[in-house]
């Protein structure tokens, strides 16, 4: 099951985010009898916060959100418009702010950062059961 989402980056778009997510794995649970573990519905509403949050903040104009699950994993996907490739920055207590992405690697079983045409896309996956969640990081999905 998958869903698209198109954002207008103002400031409401990050709860309508967080709403659109928990509807969409409602509608999982309802509709295909998948079930979501609570743990998993709070990981994937804070990847969605972290991810459109940084798209929010970094780059102009409208943001994109894919979900897709399937039985074992939920992937956000997120688009913008800036090129630029972000990366998790070494890990400093002291440092304030700027720990998003950071957060959004060590909650994932896989995140996959791409150069698009226009833009980048960023996918993080997260597994339905288990502590993939805390595996390695792949280069690419499965």
């Amino acid at each position: 099951m998958r869903a698209g989402y198109a954002l207008d980056g103002d400031d409401g778009c990050i709860a309508d985010a967080r709403h659109y997510a928990m509807a969409f794995l409602d509608q999982a649970h309802a509709n295909h009898q998948l079930s979501v573990p609570a743990r998993v519905r709070d990981l994937v509403q804070l990847v969605v916060s972290e991810l459109v949050t940084n798209s929010r903040k970094y780059a102009p104009g409208p943001i994109l959100m894919g979900l897709r699950i399937n039985a074992v994993s939920v992937d956000v996907v997120v688009w913008d418009s800036d090129p630029t490739v972000p990366s998790a920055r070494a890990t400093d207590p002291g440092r304030i702010g700027q720990h998003g992405l950071e957060i959004v690697k060590a909650v994932t079983a896989a995140l996959v950062i791409a150069q698009e045409p226009v833009g980048k896309r960023i996918t993080a996956r997260i597994a339905l059961t288990g502590t993939d969640n805390q595996a390695p990081h792949h280069p690419h999905p499965t």
